[in-house]
Order: structure tokens, then sequence, then C-alpha cells
């Protein structure tokens, strides 16, 4: 994955870990950041998500940019607006790399408003209570802050439909987050009671609206035509879902386990495993054991690598990566469209 990405960003210019650099190195966000300091030594995931920025090479946090440019430079210049084809560089017009950051803004904005935490589940071990409080207030005030920024120059891009795109897009990840979060709170509710296709759904929201409308919006900057920009659409949205199906996947296919991974009980495996095997079943085998420890977890990690859940969100992963693939088929060929295509190799690859 490191290596698809590294040869990817070659392609584009520059290295998209500098993306959102102009908005990380302002005034504002600098003082947040010496706030945020005041957060060492407490276990609040602000902090999680602040290192995250600085080197996450596994889970790479600025994929969302690469892939717009990438897509900019596949559809190449519009055939029909000729007049400012000079404001080219590498093949991708100004405004496509100003909405590739607005994307990285959004997307970076909403993981830190992800690292609020909920007060009445605290533990004693997890830091003074004003500290937590602390950090819950830094987590709204500076996602919020980033999140203003990725609007403001939104609108210095004076497209309604792209303005109208990624409004509903981040109208979708509020959706979704909501989704994902209105069942935890339940007392008593260990997993969500849905099929795939719910699931489906819910990931479309919280993890691929934002990049499949990012990519239709960026052809809009190029005034492609209606049948290119779907195709970015349905690249963007089938490749990021095949992620979320590879990121999923990794506790039930990693080689080498000799430390059981989390996992989520409503991840796609364990979806999967419970249609399977039948609600009232499922149930019934998260409750058997009656204490939580790390052998019990294993048990039921076990009992679903042992289902049919594993190996049905393989072949859902691939099918997505060959939709992805497929749409990608509409776009001339060049380097840029073959960095697209190994991004979906690499996040459909199993050992």
């Amino acid at each position: 994955w490191s290596q698809v990405v590294s040869e990817a960003e070659k392609i584009v210019g520059y290295p998209t870990s500098f993306m959102s650099l102009r908005c990380l190195l302002s005034d504002e966000l600098s003082n947040i950041a010496m706030q945020v300091r005041k957060l060492v030594g407490t276990k609040h995931p602000l902090l999680d998500t602040a290192r995250g920025f600085v080197y996450d090479s596994r889970n790479n946090l600025q994929m969302r940019g690469l892939v717009i440019l990438l897509i900019s430079k596949a559809a190449g210049p519009s055939t029909t607006e000729l007049s400012f084809q000079h404001d080219m560089v590498s093949g991708i017009y100004s405004s496509q790399r100003s909405l590739a950051e607005i994307t990285e803004l959004i997307h970076t904005a909403f993981l830190v408003h992800r690292g609020i935490v909920n007060i009445g589940e605290l533990k004693s071990c997890d830091g003074p209570l004003k500290d937590m409080q602390f950090g819950n207030k830094m987590a709204v005030l500076s996602g919020d802050f980033l999140l203003a920024n990725a609007c403001t120059s939104l609108a210095q891009l004076q497209n309604t439909k792209v303005v109208e795109l990624i409004s509903s897009a981040i109208g979708d990840l509020v959706q979704g987050i909501y989704y994902e979060n209105s069942k935890s709170s339940e007392e008593n509710c260990l997993t969500d009671d849905i099929g795939i296709s719910r699931w489906k759904e819910q990931v479309f929201l919280s993890h691929s609206a934002l990049l499949a409308k990012s990519c239709q919006a960026a052809m809009e900057l190029a005034k492609h035509s209606v049948e290119i920009q779907d195709m970015a659409f349905q690249y963007g949205k089938h490749m990021s879902m095949s992620h979320k199906l590879h990121s999923d996947l990794q506790p039930f296919v990693k080689e080498s386990s000799s430390d059981t991974m989390a996992f989520s009980l409503n991840s796609a495996p364990a979806i999967l495993h419970q249609e399977f095997l039948g609600r009232e079943a499922w149930l019934k085998q998260i409750r058997e054991p009656t204490h939580q420890c790390a052998c019990v977890f294993q048990q039921l990690q076990e009992a679903i690598k042992a289902g049919k859940g594993v190996t049905s969100a393989i072949d859902l992963c691939r099918c997505h990566g060959n939709r992805a693939l497929a749409a990608l088929e509409r776009f001339p060929p060049s380097e840029a469209r073959d960095a697209l295509a190994n991004i979906v190799y690499a996040v459909t690859r199993f050992p």
C-alpha cells in the first residue's frame, strides 16, 4: 500500500502529506496545537488523532486528496473549455488541487470531531475529568475551525454545483456518523440488527460519499461531460467501499496474528457471519461467555473466521474493486489511470 501511494504521489507532482499545509501552518491552528499539548499524559483520543496526522503510513490519512488529483489527471484537460488550460500544472487544474485540499480538510475535521469522548463512560485510569473535558472542547473547536476553513475555500471555487455536491457530502457524513453512534448508546445493545445491504448504505454515508462526490466535483470543475462525472463518482464510491472492507477484514486475515487484533461486532465480516448464522444464534454466540477476557474475544474471532463471513467479505471487497476498475475503463490510458487501478489492486489483494 505504501509503495502504491508513494508512486502515485510522484505522478500528481507533490506528496499529499502536505495537502493541508497552508491551513496547518496558520497562526490559529498553531495556537490549537499548543493547547492540545496540555493533553499529553491523558488518554484523550484527540492525541491519537494528532499523532496520526504526523505519521500514519498504514492508513494513509491523505488518501482522498491523492485520489482526487489522480482522477483529475486521468481525465485530462476538458475539450469544451480551452480558455483556462494555461492554469494546469502537471495536467491538473489549480481549482482541482484546491478541491483536493478542501476534501482533506473536511475529512480531518470529522476525524477530530470523532475524538470527543463520552464523559459519563470515563474511568479513573483515563485521566483527570477536567483534562478530558478540556480535550472535548479542543476537539469541537479545532474540528469546527478546519470545517470553516474548508467551507471558505469551497466558496472561493465559485462553482454552484461543486458547492452543492460537497455540501451534500458533509450532510452524508453527519448522517453516517449519527447512524454509527445511535445504537451504541442504547443499553444492552451488543450489535446492530442490520443486514449487509443496510451496512453498505451506512458505510457509503460515513466513508464513501465524500470521496465519490469530490471525484465528481473534480470533473465538474474541468467541465467534463455528465458521463465522465458519473464514472468518477463510481470509482470514488466503489474504491472507498473496497478500502473499508479491506480495513474491516484485517483482524481476520492477518498472517502474523500473535496478538488478537481488535475488531468491531458491526464490521462487514461480523455482519455477514450474523446473516449466515441467524440473529438469535449470533446473539447466543456473543452472550455465551460469562466473563470478558482476551481468550473469549479470541474465541469469537475464531468463530467468525470458521464461518462464511470472512470469505463473503473478501468476495464483496473484490466485487467493489472490480466495479471501480470498470469505471476507470472510460478514462484514456495513462500512468494516472494505472495508479488508480494499482490503488484498487492494493486493497483487494489478500494473503
